[in-house]
């Protein structure tokens, strides 16, 4: 028989391994391992928000590899707040071009480790203010003969090194964090990108990302979402203001919308549907803009489309997620875990 205190102390850690199986235009079928440890530290509350670290490893049918380690530590009972994510990935995408300045879709191949760190400190009850963090190491390795980045018409190539520093706050009131019924979120970022700091290229990016979630009437819930993203100084393609994706305007293959600045609202209406089952219909807007123009409010982006939810972690309302997603080039699918926001 278990002491109580060999039950507080298993509490305090959890191991699981499991598959990782996901779906995206980008990747198309991905298959792999991971490792996640779900813990909370000796002098910490077992009420206290956890930490928790994983390690996996993922494997495409586009050919693409992905080594990753996100991590969250939340320390004395979460008064401090320190997450990121070390990885190294081996993968291809599609260029699109840059703003208005569009080019027949190419193929390319980069190699990158990535590094973000941040780390913060509670100032207010929900209220986080701390330093951040990031690297890249941006190889290309494949190029198309003649193309945009065989002849290095595309900034940053053929290598790009970006490390940065920079401030952050983030404000926290959901209710859960992986389907919130109520609350909101509000991230703010600066980053300084220099030489200085151990990189190659000179630029700013200032980034705001606003949640809020709110219950209309049973199991129904309407969730909104607020991001912007404005790139200053001589930003290499990859660090450039982009949408698309599985989470920023879904039904538009990723990097296919890029730019120094970009604004997009999105929302969604969230429903049961039976049991596990619950059901989506989202849309986004988005529009994109220059150093110069800023926004160009006369040229927005728009998609929709609607999706099926399947509640595998019932404590902490984990969702499995399959979308269907409409955007100017046509429909994508993305099957994978967590909420788009």
């Amino acid at each position: 028989m278990l002491t109580q205190r060999a039950f507080s102390q298993q509490k305090r850690l959890s191991i699981l391994p499991f598959p990782a199986v996901y779906y995206s235009p980008e990747t198309r079928w991905a298959y792999g391992a991971a490792l996640t440890a779900t813990f909370r530290f000796k002098n910490d509350s077992l009420r206290a928000r956890p930490s928790q670290m994983s390690l996996g490893i993922v494997f495409t049918q586009e050919k693409q590899k992905l080594e990753y380690l996100p991590f969250k530590l939340c320390l004395k009972n979460a008064g401090y707040y320190f997450n990121g994510e070390l990885g190294f990935n081996k993968y291809n995408y599609y260029y699109f071009g840059i703003g208005n300045q569009s080019v027949p879709k190419e193929l390319f191949g980069v190699d990158f480790p990535r590094v973000r760190l941040n780390f913060f400190k509670k100032i207010y009850p929900h209220l986080y203010m701390g330093v951040r963090y990031q690297y890249e190491d941006y190889r290309i390795t494949q190029t198309m003969p003649n193309g945009e980045f065989a002849n290095e018409r595309v900034p940053g190539t053929p290598r790009s090194i970006t490390s940065g520093a920079g401030l952050g706050l983030f404000y926290d009131t959901r209710d859960i964090v992986f389907f919130p019924s109520k609350g909101i979120t509000a991230d703010i970022a600066y980053f300084n990108n220099a030489p200085f700091w151990g990189g190659n290229a000179l630029f700013n990016r200032l980034t705001g990302d606003f949640s809020g979630y709110q219950t209309l009437f049973k199991k129904v819930v309407l969730a909104g979402n607020l991001f912007s993203s404005f790139t200053w100084g001589n930003a290499p393609f990859n660090m450039l203001s982009e949408l698309g994706g599985g989470k920023r305007m879904r039904g538009y293959y990723q990097g296919r919308l890029r730019d120094d600045n970009v604004l997009l609202a999105q929302g969604e209406v969230r429903f049961g549907i039976f049991k596990r089952f619950g059901g989506v219909f989202f849309g986004s807007t988005a529009v994109l803009g220059n150093q110069k123009d800023i926004l160009r409010w006369h040229d927005p982006k728009f998609a929709y489309g609607t999706g099926i939810r399947f509640t595998a972690n019932r404590r902490d309302h984990l969702n499995i997620r399959l979308d269907y997603a409409i955007g100017q080039d046509g429909g994508n699918f993305y099957f994978t875990i967590g909420e788009a926001f």
